[in-house]
């Protein structure tokens, strides 16, 4: 029995791109699948845009939310896969074989998580590359010292998030990172890195969007990692500073 993959997808007002992301997911070889577009009452064409482009494997919730990671937690909460990654709104597969590689590691290993590498690329041409974010593999050293894996790119078994507990709401930016450190910290789960490029994603995300948004995310994040008891300053300095070389492979 092979392995099924749920994608969810959170939008809200986000017509201009919506469309390339479930093209991306509709055009992997891969096909057990289940992808879940939770839309948070857009107000804009984001619905007639997924209704466009809709394929046999979608499923689409559209009603208020509280935000990304409340849209993303009603997605797992009715997830039918063994294994739950995500395509945010704005980004794509970097090839229609992502899928069929992420399930043939999970069917080979006992891995509870798989992850792999993440491309920035320009808002106005995607065909043009920012930064390359290469993640490499996991070790409990490298996450106390600012290290993550691309959220875009992780795929976890759903018995880690039933166990362990979805996206802390609290968080308004980084419930992501939070999510990251209490998963592969706290709970200490067995994780493989697929050295390729999974997703492509726009620059301009939510949480670089002005200065007062990116003040609140380090705040979020030295939050996140001391209440999961993985550093302090140090380890959001390293975290940010991990960045530089990502804009040199470009």
């Amino acid at each position: 029995m092979t392995v099924k993959i749920t994608i969810i997808t959170a939008v809200y007002n986000r017509s201009a791109t919506i469309g390339q992301a479930i093209e991306s997911v509709a055009a992997q070889s891969y096909d057990n699948i289940e992808h879940l577009v939770i839309d948070g009452a857009s107000s804009d064409e984001t619905l007639l845009e997924v209704q466009k482009h809709s394929h046999a494997h979608i499923r689409v919730i559209s009603e208020p939310d509280k935000g990304i990671y409340d849209a993303l937690n009603k997605g797992m909460i009715i997830a039918t896969g063994d294994v739950i990654g995500l395509m945010h709104s704005d980004d794509f597969f970097a090839h229609n074989n992502v899928l069929t590689n992420v399930a043939r590691v999970f069917e080979a290993t006992q891995a509870a998580a798989v992850f792999g590498d993440l491309d920035y690329v320009s808002a106005t041409d995607p065909s043009k590359v920012i930064r390359r974010w290469k993640s490499g593999s996991y070790s409990h050293t490298k996450l106390r010292w600012g290290w993550m894996p691309p959220h875009p790119t992780l795929y976890v078994r759903r018995e880690v998030i039933e166990r362990f507990g979805g996206y802390n709401t609290d968080y308004r930016i980084a419930a992501d990172y939070e999510a990251i450190l209490r998963w592969f910290g706290q709970a200490g789960i067995l994780s493989v890195y697929l050295p390729e490029t999974m997703v492509k994603m726009r620059v301009g995300g939510e949480s670089n969007r002005s200065l007062e948004r990116v003040i609140r995310k380090s705040c979020e994040d030295y939050s996140a990692l001391r209440s999961n008891n993985l550093g302090g300053l140090g380890a959001l300095a390293w975290k940010n500073l991990r960045k530089i070389p990502q804009f040199l492979r470009s």
